[in-house]
């Protein structure tokens, strides 16, 4: 048993504080006397409100049609070729 799990199995052994007793009494006054702040979840509804139209909108927006493109490995003219990113014609 090493220096560690001495020290542990003393603390497991060892009586709880006297502090500890009225602790939960004192955590729930503090929680209790905490302001509600009203008014916070206005925000975040606005924001999804905003970020839903802006989806909306842009999935209404038109797109022009452009033709597929082949994105084959061994096709001659391939838009993802070296050649072609550096120069940037295909």
């Amino acid at each position: 048993m090493d220096i560690l799990d001495r020290t542990l199995a003393r603390l497991a052994e060892a009586p709880a504080p006297p502090a500890l007793a009225g602790i939960d009494a004192r955590v729930l006054a503090r929680i209790g006397t905490r302001p509600f702040a009203y008014g916070r979840g206005a925000g975040l509804v606005a924001v999804a409100l905003v970020a839903l139209t802006i989806g909306m909108v842009g999935a209404e927006l038109p797109v022009s049609a452009q033709p597929p493109v082949s994105l084959a490995p061994l096709a001659g003219t391939s838009p993802l070729a070296p050649s072609t990113l550096l120069i940037g014609e295909p």
